[in-house]
């Protein structure tokens, strides 16, 4: 398997429909994308409008944070390292490398640049509105620096929902893109759960994370499938 700007030359008499729409916005993406266009309006009118943390943000927090049996505690312990930076740079290091050993190399140099652009645009808008995290003395975990938006949710889309998303560009068959792009934003979407069960991040914050990450995510996407025809006739 080649990256390769048009569909893939061996294909069935039965798939050449489905095939050519690896090229269009998957459907799963692009729901994904409408969700958090419409997040990402509603925090800007919500942070122009009133004070943070907003109204729903105590009452999810006191109502998540902690819940369950010990066993889940753990679990979310578990799964919170799943979007942390150690994780997400073996996970990226890992898949360029993957990528490249099958002969993919613009979509291992797709990935590496939107997750080393993608994570320093999270930093950066952490700097802008330095917001506090929630004020909880008994965290289950420990935690510094500022709260919006959450760097775990938004990193975690960054790098797994990109990753899936250009993956799909290669990858024949549409029930395995969607199952792909479907597994990753299960995965995105609990790290970023985790954050607020474990206290140390408003439900704005990872909002805000998810639509940042998602929408990064998409922006990519879109710049693989102009960039691909562009290099091949280069």
């Amino acid at each position: 398997m080649t990256d390769h700007p048009t569909i893939a030359p061996a294909l069935t008499a039965a798939e050449p429909i489905q095939e050519a729409r690896r090229w269009h916005l998957p459907s799963v993406l692009r729901a994904a994308g409408l969700c958090a266009g419409a997040i990402a309006l509603l925090l800007v009118v919500g942070f122009a409008l009133s004070r943070h943390p907003f109204g729903f943000d105590a009452a999810i927090s006191n109502a998540l944070r902690g819940a369950g049996p010990a066993w889940l505690r753990k679990a979310m312990i578990d799964v919170t390292a799943l979007g942390g930076g150690t994780v997400l740079t073996i996970v990226t290091v890992g898949a360029v490398a993957i990528l490249i050993a099958r002969r993919l190399a613009l979509t291992a140099g797709m990935v590496a640049a939107a997750v080393i652009t993608g994570t320093a645009g999270s930093n950066l808008l952490k700097l802008v509105f330095m917001r506090p995290r929630p004020p909880i003395a008994d965290r289950l975990i420990e935690v510094t620096g500022d709260s919006f938006p959450s760097g775990h949710a938004a990193n975690s889309a960054i790098v797994y929902l990109t990753l899936a998303a250009l993956v799909t560009q290669v990858t024949p068959g549409r029930a395995t893109r969607n199952t792909v792009l479907g597994l990753a934003i299960i995965l995105v979407g609990a790290v970023g759960t985790s954050r607020v069960y474990l206290g140390v991040h408003w439900p704005s914050d990872v909002l805000a994370g998810w639509s940042f990450g998602t929408l990064w995510a998409i922006g990519w996407w879109q710049i693989a499938r102009q960039t691909r025809p562009l290099l091949a006739t280069a």
